[in-house]
Formats: C-alpha cells, structure tokens, sequence
C-alpha cells in the first residue's frame, strides 16, 4: 500500500490537445472543466493505493487531477480534507483490509465536517461491493470505478454538494483516456499505461469485469510520454498492462515487439522493464526484442499460477505445462543471465495433491528468481467461484507453505550466487526502514541496499556484492569510477 503524492508533469497543462490520434476513435484529450482548475487551493489529498503497479499508476493519474484542481499531498490523514482509496479486487482479505480502513477513519469526518471519503479502483467496480456501500457505508460520500476515472474532479464536485454518496461506475470504457496529468512519486522510475484491460477470462480472475476489454494506445501517444519522461530525467520505465504481450492487436498496427524496441531507443531512458505477460502469446518476436534491445532489463515476469495441466484447463489459461517449460527454455537460450519471476495460486477448486506435486515439480526445474505465492480466493461473478471446493483451509496453508519452503531457497541460492560480484544498480531512494541506507535495483529486479552517499541517488552506479538475503542484496560501491566491470549482469 502506498500514498500519492508528487508533482504534477510539465505536461498536465489545464487546455489539452483536442484529439489524440485519427487512428484511435476511442481516444479522447483529457480536460479539467476550466471553473475547477486551481478550485480547491489551500485543500489537501490523501490516497491509498491497494494492489498492482496498474492501481499506482492511476493514483498518479488521480494525483495529477487533483493537483490541477489546487490540492496538494496531506502529510498524514489528519491534515486531509480528501481521502481516497484506490483498491484491488483480486483477493478477498484486500477487500476486508480497505473497509476495515474505511471504517477506521469515519471519526475523522466530526473533526473536520468538509472531509470527503472516497472508494475507487477495482473494487468499485463490483456491484456486491456497491451495494456494501450503499447498505451499511452511507457516509462514503464518493464511489466510482476504473472507467470513469477521468471524471474525479466533476465527481468531487458532485459529492461536496450532495447528502448522499455519489456512485458513478461505468460498466465499460466508453472510450480510451489518453494526456491525463499525471503526479509520479519518484524522481527515476516511472510506469506508463500502454494497454488498458483484458480479453483472457481466466475463471479466477476479476479483472475482465474490473478493468474491461482490451485497449491499447497508439505507439505514438506512448513515445510522447516516454520522451518526455527521459527530458525530466527519468531513467527507468516499466511499461504496463494486463496482457503487455497483446499490445497493438486491437489497432493493427506496431506490435508488443516494436514497442520495447522503439521505447528502448528513447534518450535519456537507460532501463526498459514491463509488467504483465501472459505465456501463450509472449512471441519469438517478443523474445528477440529484449535480447537485442540494450535498454530492455534481463528480468520477465511470466506468471503460470499452477503446474498443473488439469487445474491450467480449468483456470482456462490456454497453454500446457510443457508449453510453458518450452517457453522458459527459449527465453533462457536466448538471453543470457535472465531472472524469471512468475505468479503460482494453491488451493484452486478440486486441485489434488497429485496437480500440487506437479506444481511444486515445476518449480524446481524452472528454477524462479521468485515466485509470488498466493491462496486461491473466490471472488463473486468469476466462474471458478461456482466451481464445488472440497479443499480445507487447512490443507491451502499447508500448500503454501511447502511452495514457500522450496522457492525461498531457491531464491536465496540465486542471490548467494552473487556475493563477490559486482553489478550494475539504479539506486532509486532512500531505504523505507532505514534512512541511512540506500536501495536501489539491478537490472534483473534484485534489491540492493547499500550505506552510500546520498549525492548517487537516481545514479546508476557498480555495486559490489557483499552479502545475500532471500529477498534482498547487500553491497557497497567500490572506489573505482562508475561503470560495470567485467562480471554479472543482474
């Protein structure tokens, strides 16, 4: 969970370009109605982000609206006079988390009578969530979803004068948004949208319904983006989507291929990372552009959810495992010293022992840089939720924890591996839990925290490798000049 907080782009002008592309007719420029721009100046934001790297993103989005309109970052939920949470709605405890915090900051409303309090994001998105608000929620004074986020500031408007919770929720894109300002957090990195939804309809999985049908943007409007986030001074940019790997399908133009290697060639942007692919359509071509592209990491997070053939078909992902296994032994062919992180779901309707042996079978010959493990959790309009479930609690746990036991050692071997090295790191900040340490990553997504001068933050610098955790690296930057010397890329 994070806060928006940030300065808005030079490019989060009031007047917005009145058409994007002639190419995209669902496109549309972004606008803040002209009587709202500067509106609520001296009033303050606070929003807290739940969930994936899309749901950051559109806080920035949503950071960057509200900045034009005159708000400006809270410090803490006292000083808020709005307070928004953007939710997930891919696992049930997300859900109880977010209202269990809703709950937590109603007092807030006597003290400060002006206080608004708003649900977005996927969450909102679910018409069970709806009602919930509706019933036992009322003084939730602002509701809306992923479809009509353009229309906070409006939306704000709305709920400031009206008694009764403001629920816009659209069912569906009515078209793609495209210019919105945007407020980023950090000074080196930045997500940029090149694809909105998805078409896959895995039978867990929520986000068809939360985020809707495939969209992309045209290449064009996304190099604008990238170009002007290289001329700020941004050096690493992770482009974003559902389905990555599907880009450009729905326009019959560039392809996902074309875009890392067009991104890749922009000044000023050192690192190209992306966020998700789906394995069934992750291409030859796909695989050739990130081995030639120089500015394109070694690191792809290639979710499987389950060794399984049997629970793959009733999660309808499309593919085998020994498609899967094949496409890993390509990828690692073709690009050296690659990190592969993947997504694996226990405890799936009727999945046996026997399919959690095979899972657990899977992982160690693909040998994951890390596997993000989760309990399989229903959630309400997906078909898996209908699906009859004669595993315990119990038995989940137990699941999870034999994975965790086997890919936590794998992980910790692969970063012991790189005591004594020296690799290349993109030092982004200050450490969350120590302000006299620095983090920062290598370019296959490993953290590396270092005691450093805090003039390399947002440098990209050597770092020596001295010692190894499960989940991060320590180091220290050699008196050397900077560069990388002959060794690991990492």
């Amino acid at each position: 969970m994070s806060e928006g907080v940030g300065t808005v782009e030079a490019s989060a002008l009031a007047v917005r370009r009145p058409l994007i592309e002639k190419s995209d007719p669902f496109a549309i420029a972004s606008s803040v109605r002209s009587d709202l721009v500067g509106a609520f100046a001296g009033k303050r934001y606070l929003i807290r982000t739940y969930g994936c790297q899309m749901n950051e993103h559109d806080t920035e989005v949503m950071a960057g609206l509200l900045q034009v309109m005159g708000y400006s970052p809270a410090h803490d939920e006292m000083d808020a006079d709005l307070i928004l949470f953007n939710t997930c709605a891919i696992r049930e405890n997300a859900e109880n988390k977010v209202f269990g915090e809703v709950g937590r900051v109603r007092p807030l409303k006597h003290r400060n009578p002006e206080l608004l309090i708003g649900l977005c994001g996927c969450m909102a998105q679910e018409k069970a969530v709806q009602a919930k608000v509706a019933k036992t929620y009322p003084w939730i004074d602002l509701v809306f979803g992923t479809h009509n986020l353009h229309r906070l500031p409006e939306l704000i408007d709305m709920a400031r004068a009206s008694q009764d919770t403001v629920m816009e929720v659209w069912d569906k894109a009515q078209y793609l948004i495209d210019d919105l300002p945007k407020a980023r957090k950090e000074g080196v990195r930045a997500w940029v949208n090149i694809q909105y939804g998805c078409n896959k309809f895995c039978t867990y999985c929520v986000v068809p319904y939360t985020r809707g049908r495939e969209r992309s943007r045209t290449l064009s409007s996304i190099l604008e983006e990238v170009r002007a986030l290289g001329q700020t001074g941004f050096r690493e940019v992770t482009v974003l989507g559902q389905n990555v790997n599907d880009y450009g399908i729905d326009l019959g133009g560039p392809d996902f291929a074309d875009l890392l290697r067009a991104v890749g060639r922009v000044d000023g942007i050192e690192r190209v990372r992306f966020m998700t692919s789906n394995p069934w359509n992750f291409t030859d071509r796909v695989i050739a552009a990130i081995a030639e592209t120089p500015a394109v990491c070694e690191h792809i997070h290639l979710p499987v959810q389950s060794g399984s053939d049997a629970v793959l078909r009733r999660m309808n992902r499309g593919y085998t495992t020994e498609y899967y296994w094949r496409l890993v032994q390509k990828i690692r062919a073709a690009i050296p010293g690659v990190a592969l992180s993947t997504d694996i779901i226990v405890g799936f309707p009727t999945e046996t022992e026997r399919d959690f042996a095979d899972t657990l079978e899977l992982v160690r010959d693909a040998q994951f840089d890390v596997a993000y493990t989760f309990i399989y959790s229903p959630r309400q309009g997906t078909p898996a939720a209908r699906f009859e479930d004669p595993i315990t609690p119990e038995q989940k746990k137990d699941r999870l924890n034999r994975l965790m036991d086997l890919q936590n050692g794998i992980s910790r071997t692969y970063n012991e591996r790189l005591v004594g090295q020296t690799v290349e790191v993109l030092v982004e900040g200050v450490s969350r839990t120590n302000e006299n340490v620095l983090a920062g990553r290598t370019r296959t997504n490993k953290i590396v925290l270092l005691k450093a001068p805090k003039t390399i933050v947002h440098q990209t610098v050597s770092v020596t490798i001295e010692s190894a955790q499960t989940w991060t690296l320590r180091g220290q930057v050699p008196s050397t000049p900077a560069g990388v010397s002959a060794g690991a890329t990492a």
